[in-house]
C-alpha cells in the first residue's frame, strides 16, 4: 500500500497539458488533470485512455500522457503502472533536468513499495548521485539491497550510513542495527555480528543481547582464558545469570583467582535466587558454599598482611590482585588505591588485564566516567579489548 506522502509526491509532479499538444489530446488531458486534483483517479485514468484512443500520439503526448498517468496509477495505489509511466517519462528529451532527483526519489519509493528491490536499490542510487539527500528515503538503501540478495552490499550501506549518523550525534534505529546483525549473520562475518550487538546494547539496551554477546566474546580467536572471570562479572553485571552452572563456575574461578569475597558474592546471589540450595545438588552446593566460607575467614584475617607482602613486591601484578581482592568484599575506596598503585608501580605481565581490571573496578564503586576513560584506554588482543567494551556498554 503507497503512503499518503508518496502519493502527494507523485501527484505534485504530475505535468500539466501544455501547449503544442493537439485539441483533441489535450482536452482529455486537461480532463483528466482536473480529475487528478479533484481525487476523482478513476475518471482520471480514463480520460488517459481517452487520449490515447485519439491515435497517431506525438512523442511529447506521449511525454504528457506518461507523466499523469504515473501520478494516477500512484494515487490509486498501482506502483508497478506508476514506475513504468515515470520510467518512460524519464527517457523523453523533455524531461526537465531539475525534476528527475525528485522522480528517482519517487521511483525508488514506489519500487520498494511494489517489492522490485533491485530496481528501488538502481534509483535510489540515482537519486543520490544526483544529489539527492533526504535521509528517510536514503536509509531504505540497506534495505532494498538486502531484500535483493545482496548482503555484502547492504552491510557495506548501512555500516556508511550509521557512521554518518553516529558521527553527527544520532542514535541509528533499532531496526538498522538489526539489519545489521542479519547481514553479519548471513555473510558468517562473527565480528561484524558482535558489532552490530554491541552497538544494539549501545543505542537499545536489552539483557537478551548480552548472552550471545559474550558467547561470542569469549569464543573468539586468541581470547585467554585468565579473562573467563570477567565473562561471569559482565553476565552478573548485566543480571543474565542463567542457572545454578554459572554461579558455581562464577565462585570458583573467583575462588581460584584468590578472591573469596568475591566468589561468596556469586554464591550468596544465587541462593537468594535459589538457583543454588535445590534440586539433586543442593548438597554440592553446600559443600562449595563452606569451602568458600573457611576461604573467606581465612583470607579477612590476613588481608592487611597480604596487602604488605604485594607492596613490597618488585612488580605491581601483586598490588593489582590485592585491589581486586578488596573490590570482591566491597571495599572500594581501598580496591581502587591498591590497583592504581600497582599499575603506577609497572613491570606488569599483563598490562591490557590491569587497565580492564582498574576500569571494572570503577564500575564497581560508581565511577562510571572514570571507568570508560580507563576501559576506552585497554588494547589487549587477547580479549581484554572486548570485554573492556562490554563493560562500558552496562548500564
Amino acid at each position: 500500500m503507497l503512503t499518503a506522502a508518496l502519493v502527494a509526491m507523485s501527484s505534485a509532479m504530475a505535468a500539466p497539458a501544455a501547449e503544442g499538444v493537439r485539441p483533441e489530446v489535450g482536452k482529455p488531458l486537461q480532463d483528466a488533470q482536473k480529475a487528478l486534483q479533484a481525487k476523482d483517479y478513476a475518471a482520471a485514468r480514463d480520460k488517459l485512455a481517452a487520449a490515447e484512443k485519439v491515435g497517431s500520439l506525438t512523442p511529447y503526448e506521449t511525454y504528457i500522457i506518461n507523466r499523469l498517468r504515473a501520478a494516477v496509477a500512484a494515487s490509486l495505489g498501482d506502483a508497478v503502472t506508476a514506475v513504468a509511466a515515470y520510467e518512460a517519462a524519464l527517457q523523453a528529451p523533455q524531461f526537465p533536468a531539475d525534476e528527475k532527483a525528485a522522480t528517482y526519489e519517487i521511483v525508488a519509493r514506489l519500487s520498494y513499495a511494489a517489492k522490485d528491490y533491485p530496481k528501488a536499490a538502481r534509483y535510489l542510487q540515482q537519486y543520490r548521485d544526483a544529489g539527492g539527500t533526504t535521509a528517510a528515503t536514503l536509509s531504505l538503501m540497506p534495505q532494498a539491497l538486502y531484500l535483493s540478495g545482496d548482503i555484502a552490499a547492504a552491510q557495506r550501506e548501512m555500516l556508511a550510513q550509521l557512521a554518518a549518523l553516529e558521527q553527527a550525534g544520532q542514535a541509528p534505529t533499532d531496526l538498522q542495527l538489526k539489519l545489521l546483525a542479519s547481514c553479519a549473520q548471513k555473510l558468517q562475518d562473527d565480528a561484524g555480528y558482535v558489532l552490530a550487538l554491541e552497538k544494539l546494547l549501545r543505542y537499545h539496551p536489552d539483557p537478551a543481547y548480552w548472552p550471545d554477546l559474550l558467547s561470542r566474546v569469549r569464543n573468539q580467536p586468541g581470547f585467554s582464558p585468565r579473562l573467563m572471570l570477567d565473562v561471569y562479572r559482565l553476565r552478573a553485571a548485566s543480571g543474565t545469570m542463567a542457572d545454578a552452572d554459572d554461579d558455581i563456575d562464577a565462585a570458583q574461578l573467583a575462588l581460584q583467582a584468590g578472591y573469596p569475597g568475591e566468589a561468596d558474592r556469586y554464591l550468596r546471589d544465587g541462593y537468594a535466587r535459589q538457583r543454588l540450595g535445590t534440586g539433586p545438588d543442593a548438597a554440592r552446593h553446600q559443600q562449595l558454599r563452606d569451602l568458600v566460607a573457611r576461604k573467606l575467614a581465612d583470607d579477612q584475617a590476613t588481608l592487611a598482611e597480604g596487602d604488605k607482602a604485594a607492596a613490597s613486591q618488585a612488580t605491581g601484578d601483586a598490588l593489582v590482585s590485592s585491589g581486586l581482592n578488596r573490590i570482591g568484599y566491597g571495599q572500594y575506596e581501598q580496591g581502587l588505591q591498591l590497583i592504581q598503585a600497582g599499575i603506577a608501580k609497572g613491570g606488569l605481565k599483563k598490562p591490557d588485564e590491569a587497565r580492564l581490571h582498574l576500569g571494572y573496578a570503577q564500575l564497581q564503586a560508581g565511577r562510571k566516567t572514570d571507568a570508560h576513560a580507563t576501559l576506552a584506554s585497554v588494547q589487549g588482543a587477547d580479549g581484554s579489548a572486548a570485554l573492556a567494551r562490554l563493560y562500558a556498554l552496562l548500564p
